[in-house]
């Protein structure tokens, strides 16, 4: 069942993101199984991220809170908040998947 992840980064940690990142990509790319779609929230300059969306295929709540916690940006403490809600697949690749 899909899951919507979406994580806030801490104010002015846009180093340690950076220094976590290389990491993150490689947890991903681990993962690619797991992911429906990802990616960073951007600023509107598109220079800044200040967080990510995650939509992951998995079977419960309790799953997708590992996901994110065994994420390096989640371990490295770059997320002031996390929020996980169950997803309703309705488009994907500009398909209806209903």
């Amino acid at each position: 069942m899909p899951f919507l992840i979406e994580t806030f980064d801490k104010p002015d940690y846009q180093a340690l993101r950076l220094e976590v990142r290389q990491a993150h990509l490689e947890y991903l790319d681990a993962n690619v199984v797991t992911l429906l779609a990802c990616g960073a929230k951007l600023s509107d300059d598109g220079e800044t991220a200040s967080g990510g969306i995650y939509l992951v295929d998995l079977d419960s709540r309790e799953e997708a809170e590992r996901f994110i916690e065994s994420d390096p940006f989640h371990q490295a403490g770059l997320f002031a908040e996390v929020k996980i809600v169950r997803w309703r697949q309705a488009y994907l690749n500009r398909k209806n998947t209903l």
